[in-house]
């Protein structure tokens, strides 16, 4: 799913159509990126996303467990890049670890994930537990995957904002030695006087395609993995 989150980036840093970087279309993006950059072009960055999912994803599913126990009553650049150890260490040395370094665009990054997983979780099993289970296996399957996959998408659309504002605030600002954007929600109100509205929904297509099936997925291997393990532990 890495070459979607790609584009999806490329298309959130984008300022306009008057930005020379600009991309076309979705089709344009990722001829552009293979003509230029090659097949590695989509996966710039992926050991970040690597390193950080698979600890991300355990205390995600972890806290919402326990969550569930708690609240059970309640409602609920083209060319070559640095490897990620030199970027890492480049930021810390020139900017540092704070909101300015390392820590840039924690606000958003919050904002993105907290407004994804309340959405993602809240509506999955609320609505899993209202459409009946099939006792077909197949459709059983199906019966969850289509939940998480509307899961997903809906997660996506609403959360978006937050995305190009991590996106605007951690990428490269438009003009050197300036920092344009600088806080999570005034970003937002940047790009919507400037561009408009839609401009905070950009990247939407690659998001949904990446995190509508992704999500679906996710959710599937967590049902699976946990009655496993409640089974035969």
């Amino acid at each position: 799913m890495h070459p979607l989150d790609v584009v999806k980036t490329r298309f959130q840093i984008q300022r306009g159509k008057t930005d020379p970087t600009s991309y076309k279309s979705l089709g344009d993006s990722f001829r552009t990126i293979f003509r230029t950059e090659g097949l590695f072009g989509f996966y710039k960055g992926i050991l970040p996303p690597i390193m950080a999912e698979t600890p991300k994803r355990a205390v995600k599913f972890f806290t919402f467990e326990q969550y569930k126990k708690l609240l059970g009553h309640a409602s609920l650049s083209p060319g070559l890049q640095p490897s990620t150890f030199v970027q890492a260490r480049r930021i810390i040395t020139t900017e540092g670890l704070g909101f300015r370094g390392l820590n840039k665009g924690l606000t958003a990054t919050l904002g993105r994930h907290g407004v994804f997983n309340m959405v993602y979780f809240g509506f999955y099993f609320n609505v899993k537990n209202i459409i009946p289970v099939n006792e077909e296996p197949t459709l059983e399957f199906l019966r969850k995957f289509g939940i998480g996959l509307v899961s997903g998408t809906i997660a996506s659309i609403i959360n978006i904002p937050f995305d190009v504002a991590k996106s605007r605030i951690q990428g490269p600002q438009p003009e050197p030695g300036e920092i344009k954007y600088k806080t999570c929600f005034k970003t937002m109100a940047i790009v919507y006087k400037e561009e408009g509205f839609l401009a905070l929904y950009k990247g939407l297509v690659p998001k949904i395609m990446r995190l509508g099936p992704g999500g679906a997925v996710m959710l599937l291997v967590y049902e699976y993995a946990y009655a496993w393990l409640q089974k035969n532990w």
